[in-house]
């Protein structure tokens, strides 16, 4: 799938834990490199806890702070973007579909009005957020949307695009239809002891989905073209298993 290396710029990121707080760094780095208007969003109503300092990428000054405001602010500043972040979970569907909505840029009265490329991120740890994410994209005109979700040991990364109303790259709950089964809560319907109970993950599983993701949207970026739909990896074995799309259409 062919995209143009002139447009402007959103990705909207949802969840700044485990995989979304390695994400950003490398993100914040890419979009600055870019030149072309450029925002970054990150979503997340979680607050830094002690525990969070091992595995996610946080430091003892966070504690206590909200983790999209966290890493935005810290990133932001550093790269000279603007920092946009929402600190709450975003469970809704009209939430979602207001933050993916693309802004119009003109360049001079001339030219003509080009609409944002917008890049939905899905960094978080449960499925209803998935559901959610997969209802949006089924309903959008133009997304694409990179969802990442990993285990202690492996994981998966897969990229959903929507063009024209149509469906040329199928999104994670279409590949895994698990998800959309109805045993998930959001992170707000969680009780505090359910709250304290997550998988086991570790950092080199966060970060090697990181790296797919980031890898994902920089060819979608930079080199203006990305053939792959989704990709396997494994700590275990250091191995990441691409699966290469067949037709490559141009934007």
């Amino acid at each position: 799938m062919r995209f143009s290396t002139e447009r402007p710029v959103k990705i909207v990121m949802l969840g700044a834990g485990g995989t979304g707080g390695h994400i950003a760094p490398h993100l914040y780095r890419l979009l600055y490199s870019l030149n072309r208007p450029a925002r970054f969003i990150v979503c997340d109503g979680d607050t830094v806890e002690a525990k969070n300092l091992v595995r996610q990428n946080f430091i003892a000054a966070d504690l206590g702070e909200n983790k999209a405001k966290a890493l935005a602010e810290r990133y932001s500043s550093v790269f000279g973007i603007e920092a946009e972040y929402v600190p709450d979970y975003v469970e809704t569907g009209e939430k979602l579909s207001q933050l993916i909505e693309p802004r119009q840029w003109r360049y001079g009265y001339a030219r003509p009005v080009i609409s944002e490329l917008v890049i939905l991120i899905g960094a978080v740890d449960n499925n209803k957020s998935r559901k959610l994410c997969h209802g949006v994209f089924q309903e959008a005109k133009e997304v694409v949307y990179i969802d990442s979700g990993n285990g202690e040991y492996g994981g998966q990364v897969v990229c959903g695009i929507r063009r024209s109303g149509r469906t040329f790259y199928k999104p994670a709950a279409s590949v895994y239809p698990d998800i959309l089964d109805e045993t998930d809560k959001f992170p707000t319907e969680l009780s505090c002891a359910e709250a304290s109970v997550s998988a086991p993950q570790s950092i080199v599983a966060n970060i090697m989905a990181a790296t797919a993701v980031v890898n994902m949207v920089y060819n979608i970026l930079v080199l203006g073209n990305l053939n792959v739909r989704m990709a396997t990896f494994s700590t275990k074995t250091i191995t990441v298993r691409p699966t290469v799309s067949k037709r490559n259409r141009a934007a």
